[in-house]
Order: C-alpha cells, then structure tokens, then sequence
C-alpha cells in the first residue's frame, strides 16, 4: 500500500541531491584552485532505477531511482590570460573552473522540475491511501 510512497520518495531525495549539486557547482563557479592544485570541476549525479525484484508479488514492478555515482566533469579547463595572477603559468595563463552556467541553469530547471513533479505524486499517493483509509467509515 505505501510502495508508491516509498518508490516515489527515492526520486524525491535524488532529484534533491541534483539540486545539491548544482548549487554547488554555481558557488565554485568562480574557485580557481582547490586543495588538488586545480580549478574545481564541475559535478553531476548518475542515477539509475532499482531493478525490480525477480520474485515475489512485485516481480517486474520497478523499486525507485537510486544515485549510481556523483562524476566530476572532463571538460577541460578554459584559460585567460592573467600575467598579474599568482596562479598564473609561465605564458601567464590561470586555469579556470569548467562549470558551465548555462548547463547549470538547465540542470537546475529540470531537477526542479522533475523534484515538483514526484512531490505532485507523492501528495496524489498520499491522498489515495487516505481515501481508501475512509472508504469503510
């Protein structure tokens, strides 16, 4: 009865950690350096459904999402030229952080998005087992 509840809230708590995430890569959007030596790089979320069980009363019925990894970005690291800059290079290049305002932003819309429409679900759940909860009342 309360499968759809506990189905729905994995996807609430991943779309909540994509979230996390890009907030996170827009607050180092500007971080030149970490304690690796490099500029930050940009992070993401990998997910992937729980696979449904083979047996049982829910055998093919998918379990959730669940987040599979958090990947750092390979873009490469753009370059301005900065002489003047303690981390500049010999040719007077600083490496900058490869977050991506723009894919951020669009990240940003669609986890929202994603995150408004498993909460819509999960209240619609909710509401369904309380129905069912008065049907003899």
């Amino acid at each position: 009865m309360f499968d759809a509840l506990n189905i729905t809230s994995t996807a609430l708590t991943a779309e909540s950690l994509r979230l996390d995430l890009v907030a996170n890569n827009l607050a180092n959007a500007t971080t030149t350096k970490t304690v690796t030596g490099f500029p930050y790089q940009s992070e993401s979320a990998v997910l992937s459904s729980v696979p449904a069980p083979a047996r049982g009363s829910y055998k093919g019925v998918g379990q959730g999402v669940t987040v599979r990894s958090i990947v750092a970005s390979q873009a490469p690291f753009p370059k301005v030229y900065d002489p003047t800059s303690a981390l500049a290079n010999k040719q007077g290049y600083v490496l900058q952080s490869n977050v991506s305002l723009s894919t951020q932003m669009v990240d940003m819309a669609e986890a929202s998005q994603a995150y408004q429409a498993n909460a819509n679900a999960f209240t619609a759940d909710k509401n369904m087992i309380l129905k069912a909860l008065t049907l003899g009342a």
